[in-house]
């Protein structure tokens, strides 16, 4: 994909000001920026999650009712860490309900699965083969 410089992930949330205290203590980090309707956090060098209130997308888009973002999972934000462990467990710590604890799986990384207030699965993921002292994907 030439000519892409940056991606924003951005994820409707039911309140903004909830959603980013979850997220700090997920992440360990301050968001890079914080206003009204919007809140980003620097993921990986090029890549921001963001967090926008659902009535704010509602607004923007000028969605009717039907169309509101809502109920259920809704999407998930899969993480490659250093440490998926301890981004797990500040997930739950911050209250997350875990969905499934941290095992090897078949595509060759470990992960560990949680959901989010607003119905977001998180995947916190390292390659197995580092663990192994091999080659990283």
């Amino acid at each position: 994909m030439s000519g892409i410089s940056r991606v924003h992930l951005i994820l409707y949330v039911r309140d903004q000001e909830a959603a980013r205290v979850f997220y700090e203590r997920v992440l360990g980090a301050l968001p890079t920026l914080h206003v009204p309707g919007m809140t980003e956090f620097e993921v990986a060098p090029g890549t921001v999650l963001g967090l926008m209130p659902e009535r704010g997308i509602a607004r923007l888009l000028d969605l009717g009712a039907a169309e509101m973002p809502g109920g259920g999972i809704r999407g998930e934000v899969y993480l490659v860490t250093s440490s998926p462990e301890a981004c797990h467990r500040r997930a739950l710590a911050a209250g997350a309900r875990e969905l499934s604890a941290m095992a090897p799986r078949d595509w060759g990384h470990r992960v560990a699965y949680s959901l989010d207030p607003d119905g977001y699965v998180l995947g916190f993921a390292e390659p197995m083969a580092e663990l192994a002292g091999g080659p990283a994907d």
